[in-house]
């Protein structure tokens, strides 16, 4: 398997050498930019497998550049700021972002991220006799990673995926925040219950027929959500 091929996105010169010199050490090979239209331009001539990006930035900012690669591609992006608001979290995960760390970060705490995108980038694959899984009208292939809704089909990107079938194995049962994001989104998560608001409401758009009314996308407020078949 070849390296993963990461493109840092920052205006700070100094974070960007951090980075990069942690990420070869690690045998990831790295690009960088030093803002959002540079970003772009070297993410459209290189394949990249992870993007990590600066919120504030000249020419280009992040939510933009995050927006931009959303148009284009499905590779995870990581949000790097030392903006640490949960508005901005929402607003750039909204965007496409994948994940958002604040500045200052240690090494340990960015590895761990990196590591769990990439992994959640991935799609999961059914166990042998897990081919099928149908709670109501949401059906799931999941050998073919298809999932519909009223026998029309849905698209989901890799996380969605995931999180829809963790609520489905686990249909009828309240699941709390940690738990969800420990088993969806990996052992380094537990507190960002606002990853869990945005994609749950992902979800509500794509499998409700009247989402501010969900059928089936339940909220157990202060607890954690619950999906009906």
């Amino acid at each position: 398997m070849n390296d993963p091929v990461v493109l840092v996105v920052d205006d700070e010169k100094s974070l960007r050498d951090f980075v990069r010199r942690n990420l070869e050490a690690r045998h990831y090979k790295v690009v960088t930019a030093s803002n959002g239209l540079e970003g772009l331009a070297m993410f459209n001539n290189e394949n990249i497998d992870l993007v990590i990006l600066d919120l504030m930035m000249p020419h280009l900012d992040g939510l933009e550049t995050t927006r931009r690669i959303r148009e284009l591609s499905m590779t995870p992006i990581i949000i790097l700021t030392a903006l640490g608001e949960e508005s901005d979290k929402v607003r750039a995960f909204d965007l496409g972002a994948d994940d958002y760390l604040t500045k200052p970060f240690g090494v340990g705490e960015l590895m761990g991220r990196i590591k769990a995108v990439l992994r959640r980038a991935r799609w999961q694959e059914p166990s042998s006799n897990e081919e099928r899984l149908v709670r109501g009208d949401v059906c799931v292939d999941m050998d073919r990673h298809m999932v519909t809704v009223k026998n029309a089909p849905i698209d989901l990107t890799p996380t969605e995926f995931n999180l829809l079938i963790y609520l489905l194995k686990h249909a009828g049962k309240v699941l709390p925040h940690r738990v969800i994001l420990q088993n969806v989104w990996g052992a380094e998560y537990g507190n960002e219950s606002e990853y869990l608001r945005v994609y749950i409401g992902r979800l509500r758009q794509k499998i409700e027929e009247d989402p501010l009314k969900p059928r089936h996308l339940h909220t157990e407020h202060g607890v954690g959500y619950r999906f009906e078949g």
